[in-house]
Formats: C-alpha cells, structure tokens, sequence
C-alpha cells in the first residue's frame, strides 16, 4: 500500500514539474507578444491608426513567424489573442497559424504579426476548428499611422486587418492563405484543464492567468490605459 502511495506522489510531482515547465514556455510567448505590442506604439507615425485599434473586437499577436519546410515549404507562427471585455479585455487565448508558401514569404526571417479583428462575425469565425484567411474569412493589409482615414475599400470591409514587423519596419501585409485555429493543446498548459476558445474569448469566464500580466498591460497601454 505505502509502495502505491509512494508512486502516486511521484507521478503528481512530476506531472506539476512538467506543467510548471510548459507553463513557462507560454508564459515566454506572452512576453514576446507583448514587448511586440509596446514597441510598435512607441512610434505613433509607424502605429496602428488609434481609430482602428480602439473599434478592434479582437487583437491578435503572433511573434517570430518563420518559415518552416514542414508545414508545405510555407510558414508556421503560434501566438495569442485577446478580446474587449468591456473596457477591458479578456483572457488570452493562444493561436496557431499556418500558410502555404504562395503569397508572402519571409525567407529565413523571423516576421511579427498583429491581426485586428474587426467585427463579430469575425470573430465567430475564429472560434472554428480552422478559418482560411482571404477565403472563409476576409483579411488585408492594415493602413499605418495616426488615423485610417484613407483607408481603401478592401480594407473597410475586411474582418481582419493584418501588419507585419521585420527589421525594424511595421507594415500591412496580405495573410490570405493562412490557416488560423486555436492552439487548444496550449490552452490547456497555460490554464491547467481543457477549455474551449470561446470559452476564454466569447464566455469571459475565464480569468487571466498571472502569466499573462504583461501582455494584458501592453493592451491597455494602446487604449491609453497604463494602470496594472
């Protein structure tokens, strides 16, 4: 019986040790989308337009997209998205992306995406098993500055409005293509059960993890709210 006893101990503390390690991997990934976010508002010229940010249902943030030969000679990225709550936001909920190799390339760089999504529908969309960007659901390259004012009419009727960073420039860039789902296997590591994106992203149930601090700030740092 203590022979038992002993052994389950030893697979319970080794489960945690794993999970705290995946954990933190998340939580790694949630840094980096949100040291993208912060790094792009620190130039408004170069930012996101405010108007369009503020009427955002959705931002998504996918660090270090790169090119990979597995995933059909295309590129491969994993991220995260948060939806408003309110006047706030809602917990993340992680993302996977894939594209084939038609359309964008990015060769042996390491790119950064920021996808707005801009309406309900769209919304509704991604909490599908997969959407296909420019198929299934409509996407184009986000306008940069201080306002969207000369916005042309794919992108006023887009659901999803997508920029790149590479090299230190922040542009629009056409996703269509690209295959977005939710990364339920990272939803679990980061919340410690199986759940549902919308759960986290429509429900609101959820509350954000401690991981997620920082890329929860650098959100509100582009609403013009900085308070933790």
């Amino acid at each position: 019986m203590r022979q038992v006893l002993y052994a389950g101990i030893a697979v319970l503390v080794s489960s945690v040790a794993l999970s705290a390690g995946v954990s933190k991997a998340q939580a790694n990934r949630l840094k980096e989308a949100a040291e993208v976010l912060t790094e792009i508002h620190q130039a408004p010229d170069k930012d996101i337009p405010n108007d369009l940010w503020d009427k955002a249902n959705c931002v998504a943030v996918i660090p270090g997209v790169k090119k990979v030969a597995f995933v059909l000679g295309g590129e491969y990225g994993k991220g995260v998205l948060s939806c408003r709550q309110g006047a706030g936001w809602s917990a993340p909920s992680f993302m996977l992306l894939e594209k084939g190799s038609v359309g964008f390339q990015i060769g042996g760089q390491s790119v950064d995406l920021v996808l707005l999504v801009m309406n309900d529908r769209g919304v509704q969309r991604l909490l599908e098993d997969k959407v296909a960007l420019g198929g299934e659901m409509s996407v184009a390259g986000g306008p940069v500055g201080r306002d969207a004012r000369a916005m042309t009419d794919a992108q006023l009727k887009a659901e999803i409005l997508s920029y790149s960073r590479t090299q230190g420039l922040f542009a629009g860039i056409d996703l269509s293509g690209g295959v977005l789902k939710p990364d339920n296997d990272d939803n679990e590591d980061l919340y410690g059960r199986r759940i549902t994106a919308r759960e986290i992203l429509v429900d609101k149930t959820v509350p954000a993890p401690a991981a997620a601090n920082v890329f929860m700030a650098s959100l509100r740092r582009g609403t013009g709210d900085v308070r933790n």
